[in-house]
């Protein structure tokens, strides 16, 4: 117990940090998200859930932030970090009225 107490105060000491990931997420019901914007920053993590009871395919195509979730079935959740700083327009490619602006900042 002694030698894990002194490894913990070096730790601190040297300062070691260790950073955990943030998470947002957004949901899917009645052919809608459950926000039409959002915000997160760089290299956080965005989480679609189905809430629906109806597949979905939630993707973008802006440049530097691009992906396609594939079928996504009821009760699915999928993450997605976001890596490029910028407005990314996310939609479902099932149901095109079903659209998101994430904005991604420094």
């Amino acid at each position: 117990m002694k030698l894990m107490s002194v490894a913990l105060v070096v730790a601190f000491a040297s300062g070691s940090v260790v950073a955990l990931a943030a998470a947002t997420s957004s949901s899917q019901k009645g052919r809608a998200f459950s926000e039409a914007a959002v915000t997160i920053k760089k290299g956080e993590t965005l989480v679609f859930v189905n809430d629906d009871n109806i597949a979905h395919n939630i993707m973008s195509t802006t440049a530097g932030n691009e992906f396609n979730l594939g079928s996504q079935a009821p009760g699915a959740s999928s993450p997605v970090t976001l890596n490029s700083a910028g407005e990314v327009n996310v939609l479902c490619a099932i149901h095109p009225r079903m659209k998101m602006s994430v904005t991604v900042t420094e």
